[in-house]
């Protein structure tokens, strides 16, 4: 039996196989996994697994629902902008036409069935977008992620010089 160097008044540590076959060091130290215990990590892993992958996926889809946001939020910025400068005839077309022009450049898969609306409330302007963040997991139909952002503000009115009280 080897003894190990400078230990005195101690049992050597000397590999020995226990009763059930599993390799286990003399002494105390370490022993190795119970053989009913083998595989139970890959059971642990498949279990954890599937909340893993949930929780990922939760991640992904809250960004892509976030940028999607962010999408109509332009769109909806640059048709207000429009429809407060714009005159009293034909600024809802351009509005609502504008702010799907910025759906379609910035992100028109980001912003599923985009739709815009021109508004008008007293001496406010602006426009609505509505539309649905892409779909992580697009099985599931009843876990629709709706998209509304509305921006406006007071109409443009330019005075002339004049003093008179009109807006030209």
């Amino acid at each position: 039996m080897a003894t190990m160097p400078g230990v005195t008044n101690a049992r050597a540590a000397t590999p020995a196989r226990c009763a059930e076959g599993v390799l286990a060091v003399e002494g105390g130290r370490a022993s190795g996994r119970q053989r009913s215990e083998r595989g139970a990590t890959v059971i642990e892993l498949a279990m954890l697994m599937p909340v893993v992958l949930a929780v990922v996926l939760l991640i992904v889809q809250v960004t892509l629902w976030f940028h999607g946001r962010q999408v109509a939020d332009a769109a909806a910025r640059e048709g207000a902008r429009i429809a407060r400068a714009g005159g009293s005839d034909g600024w809802q077309e351009a509005a609502e036409g504008k702010a799907r022009q910025i759906v379609q450049a910035i992100g028109p898969q980001l912003l599923k069935n985009a739709q815009a609306k021109a508004w008008e409330q007293g001496d406010q302007r602006g426009v609505e977008i509505t539309g649905s963040a892409v779909q992580v997991v697009p099985l599931l139909p009843e876990m629709t992620f709706t998209i509304t952002s509305r921006f406006g503000g007071p109409i443009e009115c330019f005075r002339p010089d004049d003093g008179s009280d009109g807006c030209e």
